[in-house]
């Protein structure tokens, strides 16, 4: 008889969150702690009130400090500003912890790479949240893309979430949209297509900003951004053309709610099993390297 038995049926993942915002409270306590493959075992944040609010409702450990955290977990989770992040990934890999990162790694292309750095020097786990990807549609998507004979795209991602609200966040309004929304899209443009060989940016990432791909394939695409528009939805869409059908992405019918699961499954199992995430730190390198080539 064969076992179904999965690496987290008996031991799920303890995962320490750092950050206690919006974003924190909608996305990484709730789906950590959903399990079964993952248990949310403590949060810490700067503001301790906050940290209790996002961690009351789970009976997560309010950690007293960063340290405490680490000493309490196995993985972290990071739902902070990227120079937080950049700040504490590297001391969590150093302690042996996998790291769950949001994207951008870091503010700059060199403190994205102290924090790919120091994840490759641990050898631990890393997995990048660009949330999309883990939905089944987006997947379908990048697998039949990569079928076909692609000559060239358009793409925008686009929403007003900078113009007021939870997300108005500072180093969203300072760095803009590049930063923000760039690694998804760029991402997505790259794993549907081929490697992004060059890359070219025109505009100003808090208000509107171009992007022009070349693909190691010959193809070329474009990428329209902007979070400082008013738009009735975000608006997150491919089109691909080429000698064949045209293929389309498109956001508008898909629930965001069914990333979660497959993206608390893909780390937890990449924690249990010891295998690299295609995801991960080191593909967050590469597309902050792509981002600060496209402001040059």
């Amino acid at each position: 008889m064969t076992s179904t038995t999965t690496p987290w049926t008996h031991r799920p993942v303890e995962v320490g969150l750092v950050g206690a915002g919006p974003w924190a409270r909608a996305m990484h306590a709730r789906m950590l702690a959903a399990g079964p493959e993952t248990r949310l075992a403590a949060v810490w944040a700067r503001r301790p009130e906050a940290a209790q609010q996002t961690a009351a409702p789970y009976g997560a450990h309010v950690a007293v400090d960063f340290e405490d955290l680490l000493d309490r977990c196995e993985a972290v989770a990071f739902a902070v500003p990227p120079a937080v992040q950049a700040e504490l990934a590297p001391l969590a890999a150093k302690r042996g912890k996998a790291v769950l990162l949001e994207k951008p790694l870091g503010p700059d292309l060199a403190s994205a790479r102290r924090v790919a750095d120091a994840v490759a020097e641990a050898g631990v786990i890393s997995q990048l949240v660009l949330t999309k990807r883990y939905h089944p549609t987006t997947r379908a998507f990048v697998a039949a893309a990569r079928a076909l004979d692609v000559t060239g795209a358009r793409s925008c991602y686009l929403h007003g979430a900078f113009l007021g609200g939870d997300f108005a966040t500072g180093w969203r309004l300072e760095h803009g949209a590049l930063l923000d929304l760039g690694p998804h899209l760029i991402d997505l443009l790259d794993a549907a297509i081929g490697p992004i060989t060059h890359i070219r940016g025109t505009g100003d990432p808090r208000r509107w900003i171009e992007l022009t791909m070349e693909h190691e394939n010959g193809a070329v695409s474009q990428a329209s951004l902007s979070g400082a528009v008013e738009v009735p939805r975000a608006l997150t869409r491919v089109e691909l053309f080429g000698s064949g059908t045209q293929a389309v992405y498109d956001t508008a019918g898909i629930d965001h709610e069914e990333c979660w699961p497959v993206l608390r499954h893909d780390f937890a199992t990449a924690v249990r099993t010891g295998t690299p995430a295609e995801l991960d730190a080191h593909r967050g390198l590469y597309l902050q390297t792509l981002m600060e080539r496209a402001q040059q």
